[in-house]
């Protein structure tokens, strides 16, 4: 499955141990360029959610949003740790999905 046209749940952030926002979709790519031109209002645009710092792939939508709200219910505390585990210098995955 190629990363452009995954489901995936995904974490972007403000900057490094700043907000967070935890969603899902079938479409990364897109998704996260919806976010970084503020396309999408709601939370992640209020609070300037733009880097991509974590995802994970998942074949099935249902298990996706099963992770996703999963996360979502985590502390914080935890999210940080999923993130730095992978990526522990908060850089921005985005680019690297082409």
């Amino acid at each position: 499955m190629a990363q452009y046209d995954c489901i995936a749940v995904y974490i972007m952030a403000s900057k490094r141990n700043g907000t967070l926002y935890v969603g899902v979709t079938s479409d990364l790519v897109g998704r996260v360029s919806q976010h970084r031109q503020d396309l999408i209002p709601g939370f992640a645009r209020k609070y300037g959610c733009k880097i991509l710092v974590w995802f994970e792939q998942h074949e099935e939508m249902h298990a996706a949003i099963y992770r996703e709200k999963q996360i979502k219910r985590w502390l914080r505390k935890w999210k940080l740790e999923l993130i730095e585990k992978d990526n522990p210098t908060w850089r921005d995955l985005f680019p690297g999905l082409f």
